[in-house]
């Protein structure tokens, strides 16, 4: 037996779950994905996402609507007559025409562990918060914000000095084997859905670039943390008078050092900061326009004198 399924998914992060869902044998009616945007080096070509891409290898149609309030797109969607949508890092809100248009509903793939880190940046932001833990929530979706009952959940470890990109992949495998296991459940009438506690809700923002700057003043744990929750992207920056110059420099890579000294200060045991309280080792560097650099390999082609001062 195999479920009739349309899948909805955009980035690379969604693409495991499509493959796993195709390889379990079930149906894949239709993939809807978010509309080609203008990419390139120059920004002129239209790029297809990563779900798009994918769907188009295992011979899959694929919609790409801007939304759903056209009459004409829920109708095509209802038309597909689906057991159930399957819905990963979509990047668009569904309608409840579109939430009721399956026969069981809509199953979404969510990267924290619920109600912890609601919305937009679960990943990054339970790195920035010095969480231990994340995971994978399979949900049935609801009208609200991440607010629908639970049905699977699947723990990852968050190390410590683990970046955002390193849990990303992290949860992208994790999050692929568990909706193949939760779709198995639901075949079976046997997938449990229990209500998300009241208590516990925090709400994930999506990443501003005002934050994106680090602030020295700051312990070195809260440095840490905000260094690895933005690495790779959009990456953490600060800027610092470098070859007579002023640089801006993304911090890719961080660890927690011994030290001390005026926040900001580029103390003389190897690249190593002050902070407010403690201080932080800068493993991996870019400067603008640059490629990422181990720290050593950094600064045998920008030497920066112990004493600069990073703000």
């Amino acid at each position: 037996m195999s479920l009739r399924i349309i899948f909805m998914g955009t980035p690379e992060f969604s693409v495991p779950t499509l493959r796993t869902l195709v390889d379990a044998g079930h149906q894949i009616l239709a993939v809807y994905t978010q509309p080609p945007r203008p990419g390139g080096r120059r920004g002129l070509d239209l790029q297809k996402s990563p779900v798009h891409q994918a769907a188009e290898l295992l011979g899959l149609p694929v919609f790409t609507p801007v939304n759903f309030k056209d009459p004409e797109e829920r109708e095509r969607f209802a038309a597909l007559k689906a057991d159930v949508a399957v819905v990963v890092a979509y990047g668009l809100l569904l309608p409840e025409a579109i939430l009721n248009g399956t026969r069981y509903g809509c199953y979404n793939g969510h990267a924290s562990l619920l109600p912890r880190w609601r919305g937009a940046a679960p990943i990054q932001r339970a790195i920035m918060a010095g969480d231990e833990k994340s995971g994978m929530m399979v949900m049935k979706m609801d009208k609200g914000l991440d607010t629908g009952p639970v049905a699977l959940t699947r723990e990852v470890a968050i190390g410590a000095d683990m970046t955002a990109g390193e849990l990303h992949d992290a949860l992208m495998l994790t999050g692929a084997k568990a909706i193949g296991e939760a779709m198995v459940k639901l075949e079976m009438g046997d997938l449990p859905l229990v209500p998300q506690p009241e208590e516990g809700v925090v709400y994930a923002a999506k990443i501003d670039k005002a934050e994106t700057r680090i602030d020295f003043t700051r312990s070195a744990a809260d440095v840490h943390n905000h260094i690895r929750g933005l690495a790779p992207f959009p990456g953490a920056w600060f800027e610092a008078e470098i070859g007579g110059k002023l640089e801006r420099v993304k911090v890719l890579g961080s660890q927690l050092a011994d030290g001390a000294g005026a926040p900001g200060e580029m103390l003389a045991d190897g690249f190593v900061v002050a902070c407010g309280i403690g201080a932080v080792r800068l493993t991996k560097l870019q400067k603008a326009g640059g490629k990422p650099l181990a720290a050593d390999d950094f600064l045998r082609g920008t030497p920066v004198a112990p004493g600069t001062r990073f703000a």
